[in-house]
């Protein structure tokens, strides 16, 4: 939950944001994610004689196993020897078995970015002539098949704990001390603890196979284990282990010590010594995703490092705190709701939260996407737009809750109010009750002679065997009195507390809030998974253009417009047989009247994204006006491939369309 932001905060947060600006924007471009940016034989060429060895050049370092790197023959056989080798800075080679035929060669790598993702993709090149391929798309692969989706199901369900298990320890400690002794909150909070510790052991178990063969097997492999904690990945995952036990000690005294400690400066103390010890734990968990994920690479990681934490901070604070919230408001004790000052810290915290999310994902959006167009061109763009739409959301609700905290406010006082009145009201007539009750008693005094002597009686005959139990009998009756009249106030509490319009609102608000809260947590954490919109665009530029044909005779249009002279018109591009190897290739551009006419260069892409294929590159030869073709286009395997086409019209005007097509 936020707050209106008075003429003052926002003219700060404006300059803040306005300095950071300043000092990112001389900053040069770097990538995230791992990006082939070379390779020897190129692309699409066709080599007369066999190559001794293949060489992949990529923006960064990657990390490779023995079979990161493979070529395979026209059949779909290896034809590779021995294991990839670092032949210099990025470029990896492996080499290649004598005597090579000719025919169409595919290369394909399965390599892991220095940010801890699985990068993978293919390419083809040909001796003496193309020929038609048979490759082979199934099996387990890096990042993927049952490994990977188990893989992706821990990352979740990490973010998910530590977001409990730090924005539920500072509500409690923030917001509302009282809640340290709620049951409801204790579970909330240890059960972020179990979930974070589960998924953290679940992670480094996984991370073997997830990076290598991707076989449910190799999961429980030691040597591959062994692995894993000489990287940088496995040594965040044993010092998020490491904080854990910290964090463990944290939950202890606060659920424990802390809750049973009286008001006071002793408590004070103690309050601000689990601020500061909890602080550093949370940074600290937070820091084991910042080292090995998109902020320990790339552009300025020394300050995307630290901006990472304070976001997943603030994140936490937030979402975790609503959660919270949501659970307080929702599973506390009847005589111990919680008060509307509890909900307006909370309110603050929530407020300084997004400023934060706001600071920090301006400068994290700048550095992950680089430019306007990464926003709807990119996967990464995509989600980040759906993330500031879910946050807009999330903020509207917020300030709906606002305003259902200040009638709970409101409803508190009043109540407050009218609970003197009756007890003033209670203790006049108890006053003047026992006149009352001695003009009964005097009415009644020769029955209650007679019962009591009855029962007198009765009680001496019962007597005569042993002692009498009159005294345990009236302790019984007076413990189940008191829990009567104890279950009677909890109910009455309890109607009170669910009769109160106010405190209705706030939980239908904070619920609406939490359940945009779950999307949220759904889509950062697929952010964390996605190639950022920068990197993903420089691969394009330094792979150059794709192509991707189809099954069948297979006829494209695609409309253009660049915005400049002449920059109307419609690429119609044929592929000829369109299924899996050699295809011939015939692109014309056309006026929207359907005269042909030249432009001064298109560019074509084809990528199979859900095999991770591509971008495969085709060199288009200028045939006549408006006409462009290429023969011998080879492609890998069949799917649905995306077909890309760059038209420029001039040295600045230039567009790319895109199609997707059934190939084989």
């Amino acid at each position: 939950m936020t707050r209106t932001i008075t003429s003052r905060p926002r003219t700060l947060v404006l300059l803040f944001l306005a300095a950071l600006g300043a000092l990112l924007a001389g900053a040069a471009p770097a990538s995230a994610h791992a990006a082939l940016t070379g390779s020897d034989p190129a692309q699409g060429v066709v080599v007369q004689q066999p190559p001794a060895r293949v060489s992949l050049t990529f923006s960064e370092k990657v990390a490779m196993n023995g079979n990161s790197l493979r070529v395979l023959d026209p059949k779909g056989k290896p034809v590779q020897t021995g294991a990839p080798d670092n032949v210099r800075g990025t470029t990896y080679s492996v080499r290649l078995k004598g005597g090579l035929g000719k025919g169409t060669y595919t290369v394909t790598y399965e390599v892991v970015s220095a940010d801890s993702h699985p990068v993978a993709g293919a390419y083809t090149f040909s001796i003496g002539a193309p020929s038609r391929t048979v490759v082979s798309g199934s099996g387990p692969t890096v990042g993927g098949g049952v490994v990977g989706g188990l893989y992706q199901v821990g990352r979740y369900v990490s973010y998910a704990g530590y977001i409990v298990l730090v924005g539920g320890a500072a509500f409690v400690l923030l917001c509302w001390r009282r809640g340290a002794g709620v049951r409801a909150l204790q579970r909330l909070v240890v059960g972020g603890w179990l979930a974070l510790t589960a998924a953290t052991l679940w992670l480094l178990l996984l991370r073997g196979s997830y990076t290598t063969t991707g076989k449910v097997a190799d999961v429980f492999d030691l040597g591959l284990l062994g692995q894993v904690l000489e990287t940088k990945p496995g040594a965040a995952l044993v010092s998020r282990l490491l904080l854990l036990a910290a964090a463990a000690l944290f939950i202890a005294v606060l659920f424990g010590t802390y809750q049973r400690r009286e008001e006071g400066a002793e408590k004070r103390d103690l309050t601000f010594g689990l601020g500061i010890g909890g602080l550093v734990v949370a940074a600290g968990l937070a820091t084991s995703w910042a080292m090995s994920e998109h902020a320990s690479v790339g552009l300025q990681p020394g300050i995307a490092m630290p901006v990472d934490v304070v976001h997943l901070l603030a994140v936490a604070a937030w979402l975790g705190g609503l959660t919270a919230l949501l659970v307080a408001l929702y599973r506390a004790p009847a005589g111990t709701p919680v008060e509307a000052a509890a909900v307006r810290r909370f309110s603050r915290l929530a407020f300084g939260s997004v400023v934060a999310l706001v600071a920090t994902g301006v400068y994290q959006s700048w550095r992950q996407l680089g430019s306007w167009s990464a926003f709807t061109d990119t996967r990464y763009g995509q989600l980040l737009l759906a993330k500031i739409a879910l946050v807009a959301v999330m903020v509207g609700l917020a300030s709906v809750s606002r305003r259902w905290t200040g009638r709970l406010s409101d409803q508190g006082a009043e109540e407050e109010r009218a609970a003197a009145e009756a007890g003033s009201e209670k203790e006049s007539v108890t006053a003047a009750k026992p006149t009352a009750g001695q003009d009964t008693a005097a009415r009644g005094t020769g029955r209650a002679d007679t019962a009591g002597q009855e029962r007198a009686t009765a009680d001496a005959g019962a007597s005569e065997p042993g002692p009498a139990p009159e005294d345990s009998g009236d302790s019984r009756r007076a413990a189940q009195l008191a829990r009567q009249r104890a279950a009677v106030d909890t109910a009455r509490r309890k109607r009170l507390r669910d009769g109160d319009a106010g405190r209705f609102g706030l939980r239908r608000s904070v619920l609406a809030e939490a359940a945009v809260a779950v999307v949220l947590l759904a889509v950062t954490t697929a952010l964390t998974q996605t190639e950022p919109g920068r990197t993903e665009q420089e691969a394009k530029a330094a792979t150059g253009a794709v192509t991707a044909p189809r099954n069948g005779s297979l006829s494209l249009s695609l409309p253009f417009d660049t915005g400049g002279a002449d920059g109307k018109g419609v690429v119609a591009l044929d592929i000829d047989p369109a299924h899996a190897g050699a295809n011939s290739l015939h692109l014309f551009v056309r006026k929207p009247g359907g005269q042909l006419f030249d432009v001064p260069e298109v560019k074509i892409a084809l990528t199979l994204e859900a095999k991770k294929i591509g971008p495969l590159s085709v060199a288009s030869e200028h045939i006549t006006t408006g006409h462009w073709s290429a023969d011998g286009v080879q492609i890998p395997m069949a799917g649905d491939w995306k077909v890309e086409v760059t038209v420029r019209t001039s040295d600045i005007d230039e567009v790319t369309v895109s199609k997707n097509a059934q190939i084989g």
